[in-house]
């Protein structure tokens, strides 16, 4: 039976909560903030998305779910579920950008700035949809092959580890969901196979779990909650990954369709596409005065 230890896990669970609650405080801050400008305001429903965001983190690390993924396959992937497809879509639907750097001391605020430009090379490769896919298929998929699984059990610092490139994963991959790259090399549309073929790796994946005819992850002892044995476990992990994952991205992409066929939509395309041939045609007149 895989053990961690119990108060390592509660220190962990106390600092991610207190990290949790300041990101919010910061965020309540700069939203009130920029209230006073128009321009920049942020609907309440976008900041209840983004605190609903961070209380699914909370609730997939901080809570006492976190301590029975060492019994469950099940509950891991809940986790699993829980950090990278519902809780990363939620955050960036929050906008967290601006009202986080507004929320900030102007002095931390100015070096965050000065850092993203220093990175602004990696970051532009890190939010490219390609690397996204690639990076949140492979955190899938390495912390599922059982050595890996088995490791994060076994080892607090690599269990934290574990749970931090889930999230982080599930950052990069919605981030070109929810805000569309703006190169004309991704077209929105792109969004929607994007969307399909990251369904690909988790289908296999549950396949593997619910019509395997073997235990793969031994690591989970013989004692069973729930009176669940280790095959009704397995096979209810791959199920709740095969029809969540499938639900979650179906509705993704039924949004991103029909924001892709909006009338709305389209009057801003041809609006656009208006100013931008006043805007060349700008110099132009300027020369003839």
């Amino acid at each position: 039976m895989p053990h961690l230890n119990h108060g390592a896990f509660g220190s962990c669970e106390a600092v991610l909560s207190l990290f949790l609650l300041f990101i919010k405080l910061v965020y309540v801050r700069g939203w009130i903030r920029l209230r006073s400008i128009p321009s920049k305001r942020i609907p309440f429903w976008r900041a209840f998305s983004f605190f609903l965001g961070l209380l699914l983190i909370w609730v997939a690390v901080g809570s006492p779910l976190g301590a029975l993924d060492r019994e469950l396959l099940t509950v891991h992937m809940v986790q699993h579920l829980l950090l990278m497809t519902l809780a990363p879509p939620l955050i960036w639907l929050g906008q967290p950008a601006m009202p986080l750097l507004v929320g900030l001391p102007r002095r931390f605020a100015d070096s965050i700035l000065d850092l993203q430009a220093r990175l602004n090379p990696l970051g532009d490769v890190l939010t490219r949809p390609f690397f996204s896919w690639f990076a949140a298929a492979a955190v899938l998929v390495l912390w599922h092959i059982p050595a890996a699984l088995t490791l994060g059990l076994r080892s607090e610092a690599w269990h934290v580890i574990e749970h931090a490139s889930f999230l982080v994963a599930g950052l990069l991959f919605w981030r070109p969901v929810v805000h569309p790259p703006e190169s004309t090399r991704w077209p929105e549309f792109f969004i929607i196979l994007y969307l399909f073929f990251a369904t690909l790796p988790c289908d296999i994946l549950a396949g593997l779990l619910v019509f395997g005819d073997r235990d793969v992850y031994s690591v989970y002892g013989a004692s069973r909650p729930f009176g669940l044995s280790a095959m009704a476990d397995q096979q209810s992990a791959g199920a709740l990954m095969w029809t969540c994952v499938t639900l979650v991205y179906l509705v993704a992409g039924g949004i991103v369709t029909m924001r892709l066929l909006s009338p709305q939509r389209r009057r801003k395309d041809e609006w656009t596409l208006a100013e931008s041939a006043a805007l060349q045609k700008l110099p132009r007149a300027l020369e003839l005065r």
